[in-house]
């Protein structure tokens, strides 16, 4: 067991990972929450446009999905690398209190672009957050289960798609987008608190630096498979940034279904990363691979079926599922392509999936607005994922020749 994990007790250990898990709730709730509240959200900062063009309305503010997910990409390295040297309990409390802080700002925010601002600037920590965060819970489960120490985090992400989601997209409902933010912002600051007392102190690496962390971009292999989980996983944004308009507009069903289909899908989220976990500690081969077959399969099957609202639960649960199946198989393969960088190799994993929710977010909402045909962003995910696939694909023959350039 890691020296870590021998320090504490049992019951320390699952506070410790419990507090960690917390943080990963908050993240899931402020990175999804959106989702839901898009027509809420265009009502109340585009009035006179979502009256006029609800389509185009609600578009514009999925920029607000793609300001955050840049915020991850930017955030993810740039904090990764420059705190190398920092204690990572020191840097988990501070990136909870961004976290904290830069969400009340977007509850609060006066007009659309200083929510753009907000959201982007809330997004900075998340990366380097579940990068520290799943590098402290792998010390904390002990070796061999580096990927299941990684869904341990990421399971909160998903439970929050589960309860945490679908809780505050109905109280978003009920009483104003800019409340369910601050229900958002508690989440952080009681995570922050649990983190305080529960998870002991931890001298830095000796040996991390800048330019070891950095040494990761140059590897071309690293930046394939950066590549393949941002343009893979963009197929799967490409559907659940436009769900909520999507199933208003193209089944016989209002807004108060959706929180019951992000339910739908958070339960597929959280199946899908503990078997991902679990199946990339025997195969990262696999690990990978299936997660695309998957969601190619589960979009094809969204386009068929897409004015079938008990369609669109079965298709929001496979694609949940397989697109958390990727996270921990993604991030082992990061890491193990740049062992001397593994806060930058953890972090990248976040950008990765972040690049792919800007990219399916701007791509599918691009797609609506031309067409103003909710089924548009679905073909759009089927793209998408199939690229992904095939530099996944490409990825692994490499590995049977070592030595070939990438």
């Amino acid at each position: 067991m890691s020296s870590l994990s021998l320090s504490m007790s049992p019951a320390r250990r699952r506070l410790a990972l419990f507090s960690l898990t917390l943080g990963g709730f908050g993240i899931g709730a402020t990175e999804f929450v959106a989702m839901g509240l898009l027509p809420n959200i265009a009502r109340d900062l585009l009035p006179s446009l979502s009256a006029s063009n609800p389509a185009e309305a609600e578009a514009r503010v999925g920029l607000i999905i793609s300001a955050y997910a840049l915020g991850v990409v930017v955030g993810a390295p740039t904090i990764a690398a420059t705190t190398a040297r920092i204690p990572r309990r020191r840097l988990l409390l501070l990136l909870l209190l961004a976290f904290t802080v830069f969400t009340v700002l977007s509850a609060l925010s006066p007009s659309y672009a200083f929510v753009m601002v907000a959201r982007f600037a809330a997004a900075l920590p998340h990366g380097a957050y579940f990068g520290i965060a799943s590098l402290v819970a792998a010390e904390i489960m002990g070796p061999g289960k580096s990927a299941r120490g990684v869904s341990m985090v990421l399971g909160g992400l998903t439970v929050a798609n589960v309860v945490g989601v679908p809780a505050i997209t109905w109280v978003g409902q009920l009483y104003g987008w800019r409340v369910a933010y601050l229900v958002v912002a508690s989440i952080f600051f009681l995570a922050l608190v649990s983190v305080f007392f529960t998870v002991p102190g931890h001298a830095p690496d000796p040996q991390a630096s800048v330019r070891s962390e950095l040494s990761a971009f140059r590897i071309p292999r690293f930046w394939l498979a950066f590549g393949f989980g941002a343009i893979g996983s963009g197929g799967f944004f490409a559907f659940y940034s436009y769900i909520s308009p999507m199933v208003t507009n193209l089944t016989a069903f209002d807004e108060g279904i959706v929180p019951w289909i992000l339910v739908t899908v958070g339960l597929g989220m959280t199946v899908g990363n503990i078997v991902g976990g679990r199946v990339s500690d025997r195969s990262i081969r696999l690990g990978l691979l299936i997660p695309f077959i998957g969601m190619l399969c589960s979009l094809v099957f969204a386009v068929l079926t897409a004015t079938w609202v008990s369609a669109v639960f079965v298709g929001g649960f496979l694609l949940g599922w397989f697109n958390s199946m990727l996270s921990p198989a993604l991030q082992t393969r990061l890491v193990s392509l740049a062992p001397r960088s593994p806060s930058i190799a953890a972090a990248m994993n976040h950008s990765s999936l972040n690049i792919g929710n800007s990219l399916g977010a701007f791509l599918g909402g691009s797609a609506i607005a031309l067409t103003l045909d909710y089924r548009a962003q679905l073909y759009v995910g089927i793209i998408l994922c199939a690229i992904g696939l095939v530099l996944c694909v490409w990825s692994l023959q490499l590995d049977r020749n070592p030595g070939a350039r990438a």
